[in-house]
């Protein structure tokens, strides 16, 4: 049998950021494909829906919050209104990251130096390999300021 804690260090949020760490600077670095780029991007939406689990889960243990909504959707919009401003861009990258994996996308430059990823329907984004850099600093200041966030 797994014991808990093992389970919880497999399923935590700083494992998901070294999953998708490695696939961008190593992965990506080498192959400079769309697919990479994608399945980067879901590793950090899944970071930032367990932290944001944890910390509802935290605050209901505190006996600050009643009830936990059952879908993510309604537990961001939860975690967004008690964060209030002081995690706005970290929220609106995790908007952004939903919108891009739900989106069909066209690639361009596959495997060579400009590899970009360009959603397509109503919002037409780019996104290239130093976007997903960005994004993975961005999550993982996000990780770190929702542990300061859980620890008070």
């Amino acid at each position: 049998m797994i014991d808990e804690e093992l389970m919880e260090r497999i399923e935590s949020p700083e494992e998901e950021l070294k999953r998708a760490d490695h696939l961008v600077f190593v992965s990506l670095k080498y192959t400079r494909t769309c697919d990479i780029m994608m399945n980067a991007i879901k590793r950090l939406i899944n970071a930032y829906d367990m932290v944001i689990d944890e910390y509802l889960d935290s605050l209901k243990e505190k006996k600050k919050l009643k009830e936990i909504p059952n879908t993510t959707k309604e537990k961001a919009a939860l975690a967004r209104k008690l964060l209030g401003n002081s995690a706005k861009k970290y929220m609106l990258l995790y908007n952004l990251m939903k919108i891009i994996n739900k989106c069909e996308y066209s690639r361009i430059d596959e495997f060579r130096k400009n590899v970009t990823l360009k959603t397509k329907g109503t919002k037409s984004v780019s996104i290239k390999m130093e976007d997903v850099h960005n994004f993975l600093d961005t999550a993982s200041e996000f990780v770190k300021f929702m542990r300061l966030k859980i620890g008070s």
